[in-house]
């Protein structure tokens, strides 16, 4: 899927982001505010304009006037009525925005008033402005843009959640990335490479696979094409590789099955083909493998606060040295969100 932002912005196989403008950020709040809701479960067009009252920062929260908002697959799933939000949380659309602070809820003491931030929210980027909890806020990294800085938080805590905190990815090791041009292909290859994993993915044309290569990975495939079992394998010494990030399901987990090595991990963050699957458990048992998977979204608050903290030691350095970087594929106003 590709990634949009909006500016407020949403981003090719890549990143799209949505703008909107953060004039007087810190004074005069107004009381409603421009914003994109979903009407009724549908397609695109179900994404209409609506206008809503400024949110108020609770316990621990902060309120951010959006600068810019990512477009991710979550937010399509909802817009289909597949993936609701939790109970007493906003039903607007968007997941990580950047902007500036303009008010504290009680509790918030990890930034203060004025503070230019992108964080991952529980909701409601597709708005002039959002309420984030305060520990799920990071700095905008040295070098980036407010938009750059937006298409950021839910893919990279997306990854560093599966791969190296869950599956315990590990320099030297070997992974699959399939997808590896999308939303959380290109961050994963990114990161996977910056951290010394040897990283083949799989994509669909052959200029998306060079796209992946151009971002670090080793080796590409482009499965319509050829098939992946075998390169597979063959990447990892014969036998398979280390680990595989799936989101695909389908037909492709018994293939991921067979193209994973010896106490290999696979995870699986999405089903683009389908979760139900008729498979043959044997190789897991006799290659002593795990099967895994997991939804950002409903992680508990401390989850996602050791995410931030994690990502501000080890990956906002690399962000700032320029050797990892959000890609983004278009910009669109707000009011263009259906377009996105």
């Amino acid at each position: 899927m590709d990634r949009l932002f909006f500016v407020l912005m949403v981003g090719l196989k890549y990143n799209i982001k949505f703008l909107v403008s953060n004039e007087d950020a810190m004074t005069n709040l107004p009381e409603t505010m421009n914003c994109v809701e979903v009407k009724e479960p549908g397609g695109p067009e179900a994404l209409v304009p609506a206008i809503r009252p400024v949110p108020e920062a609770g316990e621990g929260e902060v309120l951010i006037k959006v600068a810019a908002a990512g477009i991710n697959g979550p937010d399509i799933y909802q817009r289909k009525g597949l993936y609701p939000p939790r109970p007493g949380q906003t039903d607007l659309p968007g997941l990580e925005v950047s902007g500036t602070i303009v008010a504290l809820g009680e509790g918030a003491q990890v930034w203060k008033v004025g503070d230019k931030v992108c964080a991952l929210t529980n909701g409601g980027g597709y708005a002039e402005y959002c309420i984030a909890p305060d520990t799920q806020c990071l700095p905008i990294p040295k070098g980036l843009s407010m938009i750059e800085a937006a298409g950021v938080p839910e893919t990279f805590f997306t990854v560093w959640f599966n791969l190296f905190q869950r599956a315990g990815l590990q320099k030297g090791e070997s992974i699959l990335i399939h997808g590896g041009a999308g939303g959380i292909g290109t961050t994963a290859v990114q990161l996977g490479s910056a951290m010394g994993a040897n990283v083949i993915v799989t994509e669909s044309s052959d200029e998306k696979c060079q796209a992946c290569l151009d971002l670090g990975a080793t080796k590409a495939i482009n499965y319509m094409t050829e098939d992946f079992v075998d390169p597979v394998r063959e990447f990892g010494g014969g036998k398979g590789v280390n680990m595989i990030l799936d989101v695909v399901g389908g037909d492709y987990v018994e293939k991921n099955i067979k193209a994973l090595g010896p106490n290999g991990r696979l995870i699986n963050i999405a089903f683009l083909k389908g979760s139900k699957v008729d498979i043959n458990l044997m190789p897991v048992m006799l290659k002593g493998l795990k099967l895994m998977g997991s939804v950002l979204r409903s992680q508990p608050q401390k989850v996602k606060a050791k995410i931030a903290d994690e990502l501000k030691e080890q990956v906002w350095p690399l962000l700032e040295a320029g050797e990892v970087k959000p890609v983004i594929y278009k910009e669109l106003p707000l009011s263009k969100a259906a377009e996105g």
